[in-house]
């Protein structure tokens, strides 16, 4: 008999999980497409583009309502038990309100994990194409960054012409090994510029230990300089703010090729933000269980549902911007950034668990 009640606990959650997930799912693919269509209006495409970038873009966003979902397929799972008084039932053959929100509770948290380690790399890999694609169709192509496994490159336009610039590592407002292409417009060389190093640290780059072929004076015009300064469009805060979407990368990426995407140019104190947000996924996934607990399993006389969905609702905007609270303390210095990504899950634990010691003796 316990394992019948056991099986009938977790389908039911996870079907109201796979409930929720669809709906939340529909109203994102809805109001995504919008926004696709929008963007695409005056390019020749046919409706297929835009229908399949929103269909890549929405499950990237799952991982960060993942919580909210969650919580609300409890809120609902829990309700329906009690109202048809299967609540009852199940205390009558020894499932106490602990127990029943253990079965849960830790099924949300592996859930969690199944989600960063298996779910997560693929949404990852349809957010990168994603972004991919949608840059092919981008008019801003004046000016165009890029970080690949072979550096940084940057193009941007000039009162002359254009300019191209390449870098093997970017790290803490420097770059390396410098290439600089300076064109007119007829795409004609005009300068060449290499140095050792520079320094980005804001819109005038100051360049180090430098080699200037400039090809309006000769081909083999050459000056040696040990210091040199360029205007850019571009500093180290505006390249390393371009490549904040941090839905591009998995989990697993985040653990095995930390040093890697720091050699990128990755800022080290967002990659540590991202990573301690996932990890503090699956406990976020238990603490709404817990709280949604808390608020349905109080009682067992049926009541109606649209307080709960009300309350629910408040519940879930709250815990949202207390989220965008912590992160915003974290971006200000006031706390460190993993700390921030840690206080929600901390706070809320700590009330949810003073609540099911409450409901436990129930």
């Amino acid at each position: 008999m316990n394992k019948i009640l056991f099986r009938y606990l977790l389908s039911g959650f996870l079907k109201n999980i796979l409930i929720v997930f669809l709906i939340f799912y529909s109203f994102g693919l809805i109001l995504n497409l919008f926004e696709e269509i929008e963007f695409f209006k005056n390019l020749d495409t046919s409706i297929i583009i835009p229908l399949t970038l929103t269909a890549l873009y929405v499950p990237s966003m799952f991982i960060t309502l993942l919580p909210f979902i969650i919580f609300v397929s409890s809120m609902w799972f829990l309700l329906n038990l009690r109202n048809n008084k299967d609540l009852l039932i199940l205390k009558i053959y020894g499932y106490s309100n602990f127990k029943i929100f253990s079965i849960l509770a830790l099924s949300s948290f592996l859930f969690g994990w199944l989600i960063l380690l298996s779910i997560n790399p693929i949404t990852a890999t349809m957010a990168k194409y994603y972004e991919k694609t949608k840059s092919e169709y981008s008019k801003d192509t004046d000016h165009l960054v890029s970080v690949t496994r072979n550096g940084l490159w940057i193009k941007e336009t000039l009162d002359t012409g254009y300019r191209v610039i390449s870098a093997n590592k970017m790290r803490l407002n420097k770059v390396e090994k410098l290439l600089i292409f300076d064109l007119d417009n007829q795409n004609n060389l005009i300068k060449k510029i290499t140095a050792d190093h520079a320094d980005i640290s804001n819109n005038q780059w100051i360049l180090r230990n430098v080699i200037i072929n400039d090809f309006t004076k000769g081909i083999n015009n050459q000056e040696n300089i040990t210091e040199y300064e360029i205007l850019s469009n571009y500093n180290y805060d505006k390249i390393t703010s371009l490549f904040k979407n941090f839905d591009t990368i998995s989990f697993l990426d985040l653990i095995l090729n930390y040093e890697k995407l720091r050699e990128k140019g990755y800022s080290k104190s967002l990659l540590d933000q991202n990573l301690n947000s996932m990890l503090s996924l699956p406990f976020f996934l238990f603490i709404m269980t817990a709280l949604a607990s808390i608020l349905t399993m109080n009682t067992l006389k049926k009541s109606n549902n649209f307080i709960f969905i009300v309350v629910g609702i408040i519940t879930c905007v709250a815990i949202y911007y207390f989220k965008d609270l912590s992160m915003a303390l974290g971006q200000t210095n006031r706390v460190s950034l993993p700390v921030a990504a840690w206080i929600p899950v901390i706070v809320v634990g700590l009330f949810s668990s003073i609540g099911i010691l409450q409901i436990n003796e129930k």
